[in-house]
């Protein structure tokens, strides 16, 4: 690390500590801590740490009403130009929803729908749907472990850093949930059907595969994170407050603010990543995934001959080995959820796929595989977990009445915690009126 590299680390870290904002909060025991960063133009950059790194920062209730609340406060702040997500430890992002709480909440007596899973569910996607909707730069430093929920708030952010030590997954087969918190809208989203392949099997990826996929825009080294401060603390946010006048205020600002962000981080050092096996295996994946229909692809990954043939080198690469390993043991409904999402919700918008995916959340707490793959993995620690149904039953009729019914609401005529985003209150649609 270079001199220059180090006193910039200094000046960042000065700056962020000796002028903590009164109305935030940064104590050490609350599992979301907010400061802000004086910029060198006078301006502040938000800074959100999600503070639980015993559990790999999973995201909980709380921690998802503390950060939709400061986002509120600080989109209301003119001071505040952007705001910057990590999360605390050397580990992980965010490793997912903290869902030991939900499988308490999941017992044979529990109302449907269960109002533990209707709470845990509805404020995390109304938090990505206000982050995806959020006029200020939303910058992500995706250091480490990022799996389901995390995900989530990765997909969310408007400009995502990854480093060689980003990891990441949409593992959701192996507990017999679904590849939710907008999986189904980023997934169907990636090329080659690259996604599909991802929530199919749960693979790990890393920085560079996030690069390639459309998930990240910045790859910098993990021992950078101060340059990073140091650069935004540089940056000309001067110019936001000399902006056209005669401009409608909120469309400058926000596309300045996103502009003086893109190019601070685009002048960061690059890192270099670990090869990106999406983009040396899209090939087979996407003729993989183009192979038929949900049956097809089964058979395939469910035979090493025939992923032999597909390709060899991508049949007998380890990183290969592991995914299809892990599809065989995951859920049976999982698969056929997501293949399903995926198929129908390419068609959606954001916020009628979040609508969509509570729908299916909340069936998933009332019905046997969810529980019993947090069971499995998570409780008793066994990783033998007693699935419902094969593939091949969910594929009959009765099975695929079974699938069909994740999709309807369990909620009674009117009652849908998120029936406004189907109206006119949609924040897609208040875009394009």
């Amino acid at each position: 690390m270079t001199k220059n590299s180090i006193d910039s680390q200094d000046n960042a870290a000065k700056h962020q500590y000796d002028t903590l904002s009164d109305d935030v909060s940064n104590s050490q025991d609350t599992p979301v801590i907010f400061n802000t960063l004086l910029t060198d133009s006078g301006h502040l950059i938000g800074i959100m740490t999600l503070n639980v790194p015993k559990s790999l920062n999973a995201l909980s209730v709380e921690m998802c009403k503390l950060l939709s609340q400061q986002l509120a406060k600080w989109q209301e702040d003119n001071n505040v130009v952007a705001i910057l997500l990590k999360g605390s430890g050397d580990k992980a992002f965010c490793a997912g929803g903290d869902i030991r709480k939900l499988y308490n909440s999941m017992s044979d007596d529990a109302p449907i729908p269960n109002p533990y899973a209707t709470e845990f569910f509805t404020n995390e996607y109304r938090l990505l749907r206000q982050m995806h909707f959020y006029p200020k730069p939303l910058i992500l430093w995706g250091d480490g472990i990022i799996m389901g929920g995390g995900m989530g708030l990765f997909a969310a952010c408007s400009h995502r850093i990854v480093t060689e030590r980003t990891r990441f997954a949409m593992p959701e087969v192996t507990i017999g949930l679904f590849p939710d918190a907008s999986g189904s809208w980023f997934l169907p989203r990636m090329p080659a059907k690259m996604g599909l392949f991802l929530g199919l099997t749960g693979v790990q990826c890393t920085g560079g595969d996030a690069l390639l996929v459309n998930l990240a825009e910045y790859a910098v080294a993990s021992h950078n994170y101060e340059t990073v401060l140091q650069y935004l603390i540089d940056s000309d946010w001067q110019s936001l407050t000399t902006s056209d006048k005669e401009n409608d205020l909120n469309i400058s600002h926000s596309a300045m603010a996103h502009s003086i962000t893109s190019r601070a981080l685009a002048a960061l050092p690059v890192a270099i990543l670990p090869e990106s096996k999406l983009g040396q295996y899209w090939r087979p994946i996407q003729r993989l995934m183009n192979s038929g229909g949900l049956a097809d692809i089964d058979a395939i990954l469910q035979n090493d001959t025939a992923l032999a043939q597909l390709d060899a080198e991508f049949a007998a690469d380890k990183w290969t080995q592991k995914a299809v390993a892990t599809y065989r043991h995951g859920c049976p409904v999982t698969v056929t959820l997501a293949y399903n999402l995926y198929q129908q919700s390419s068609q959606l918008s954001l916020e009628q796929t979040l609508y969509l995916e509570t729908n299916v959340a909340v069936h998933c707490a009332a019905n046997p595989d969810f529980r019993e793959g947090v069971r499995a993995l998570l409780i008793d620690k066994d990783k033998k977990p007693q699935w419902s149904r094969s593939l091949a039953e969910c594929l009959t009729a009765e099975g695929s009445q079974y699938i069909r019914q994740h999709f309807t609401s369990p909620y009674p005529n009117g009652a849908h915690p998120l029936d406004e985003w189907l109206g006119s209150n949609a924040l897609g649609a208040q875009k394009v009126r």
